[in-house]
């Protein structure tokens, strides 16, 4: 694992009273370990396998959809769990290529790092090309920071050949984590920003059927069959708040709701218990994903992942049907943040 001699520079413990920033391994799989005592919060970070939280324990209690108990099987075996980047595209294109300034770029479907024929989820879900940068705990917070330099590998930049990088930090303070992305443009182009997040919660012991969501949109966007966005909308007519029992969501939403500060609060409520999840201003769109039962199981999560763009919204940009797209200059930076909190668990 690429990642793992920068993991072990760091594999040294963080204290600061009530924080506290740690390494260690599982199954011989790199872990950071960040704590609030005070708030009965512990989260685990898997920097070799996506960079990935596999855990947001509160109070022993994990509020996310992680159903891994060997790590080493999970990188053999990949799949989205926990809370991963999707990046440098987050969800569907509707082709085996992007469009950028008025060019088009069609993927290497050789190289075996895209899923088509409608590519989904970016290149790093898994990724092992991540460094530790730094994990410090002092009396405020406890922090893990860590890199990945894009430009570095072939593989990376055949696909999406502008050189760049991400740093990424998750930040455990009052009980809350925040994850702030940045991301770096090296290259001579404007850089498109369609990137997002994949976040799998649940409220723990208490049954789907149960959860109660709430999701502060006033846009649905229109897809086509392949759930790739056309660039249309409807108004969002589900209920305020939404009861989850026999209703399934693949969607995504838009025209956020927001607080004083331009923040976005999405929520499940269940038993007492809540589990919310807020988006920085730059997050304009959400999809939701919360699928019904697989072979007679029921799937007791929902992802509310933070979008910066609807789904292909590169190469409907190009189309002139979205307006919307983010960008980052040569040489700039963009970063946004959201963040995850639980209360009566």
């Amino acid at each position: 694992m690429k990642g793992l001699t920068l993991f072990l520079a760091f594999s040294v413990a963080s204290f600061a009273a009530n924080y506290t920033a740690r390494t260690t391994t599982d199954h011989g799989v790199p872990v950071i370990q960040l704590a609030d005592a005070a708030a009965g919060v512990e989260v685990s970070i898997l920097p070799t396998i996506g960079n990935r939280v596999s855990e947001m324990k509160v109070h022993g209690k994990n509020i996310l959809y992680f159903p891994v108990t060997d790590l080493a099987e999970l990188i053999k075996t990949p799949a989205l769990n926990g809370l991963p980047l999707l990046a440098p595209w987050a969800n569907r294109l509707n082709e085996e290529a992007f469009w950028a300034n008025g060019k088009k770029y069609p993927f290497n479907m050789t190289l075996g790092n895209v899923r088509g024929p409608i590519p989904i989820h970016g290149l790093l879900t898994n990724s092992d090309l991540w460094e530790v940068v730094e994990v410090k705990a002092d009396g405020k917070s406890a922090h893990v920071t860590s890199r990945l330099r894009f430009w570095k590998y072939p593989r990376l930049m055949a696909q999406w050949p502008f050189a760049h990088e991400y740093e990424l930090t998750y930040r455990l303070a009052g009980g809350t984590l925040e994850t702030q992305i940045t991301v770096i443009n090296l290259s001579t182009d404007t850089m498109p920003i369609s990137l997002g997040f994949h976040p799998y919660y649940r409220v723990p012991d208490v049954p789907r059927d149960r959860w109660i969501a709430s999701i502060p949109a006033r846009k649905h966007v229109v897809t086509d069959s392949r759930l790739v966005a056309t660039g249309e909308y409807k108004p969002n007519d589900l209920p305020k708040p939404l009861p989850l029992k026999d209703h399934y969501l693949d969607d995504g939403f838009t025209d956020l709701e927001r607080d004083a500060q331009g923040r976005a609060h999405f929520a499940i409520e269940g038993g007492g218990k809540k589990v919310e999840a807020i988006f920085g201003p730059k997050y304009i769109v959400s999809v939701i994903y919360s699928p019904p039962p697989l072979n007679g199981q029921p799937r007791d999560f929902i992802c509310f992942e933070p979008m910066t763009g609807i789904t292909n919204a590169i190469n409907l940009n190009h189309e002139g049907k979205y307006a919307d797209l983010q960008t980052v200059a040569p040489g700039a930076k963009w970063t946004e943040s959201f963040w995850v909190r639980a209360s009566g668990i």
